[in-house]
């Protein structure tokens, strides 16, 4: 699990490129793999996680809006939408992962790359899914 952390941050930073800089994904991904030494795995990682993202961005987007009280994703920093996007895409997808590893990474990068209070809005959002998910399942 902890071999994640650095296709993590990667996948988060091309995220960013692509949604920011409307660059186009294989051009990101060329130049992060030139940039970031990476194994296969983690670009095996990195591509599945962001075309993944990319592909339900929408369904991702509503979800942080219905969670995100007060808040509209067009409105959230945009590392801190980037970042929810990939973690809710991993709970969603990766239910082999341990669910506070996956909140703990996210709230990681975010610490790293975002303001003083998005780690604990990150957190408060995905804690908040994970509630409702497992409220959903003993329904």
């Amino acid at each position: 699990m902890e071999r994640r952390r650095i296709p993590r941050d990667l996948a988060l930073k091309v995220l960013f490129q692509v949604d920011v800089g409307h660059l186009p994904l294989e051009e990101v991904l060329s130049l992060a793999y030139e940039e970031v030494p990476s194994t296969p795995q983690d670009r095996e990682f990195v591509e599945e996680t962001v075309n993944g993202i990319l592909a339900e961005q929408p369904e991702l987007d509503r979800i942080i809006d219905n969670l995100a009280e007060g808040w509209r994703v067009e409105r959230l920093a945009n590392v801190d939408k980037n970042v929810l996007r990939m973690a809710l895409w991993e709970l969603r997808h990766h239910k082999d992962l341990p669910k506070g590893l996956i909140i703990e990474h996210a709230v990681e990068l975010a610490r790293k790359y975002s303001t003083d209070e998005s780690p604990k809005f990150v957190n408060g959002i995905l804690g908040a899914f994970v509630r409702q998910r497992e409220g959903e399942r003993s329904a």
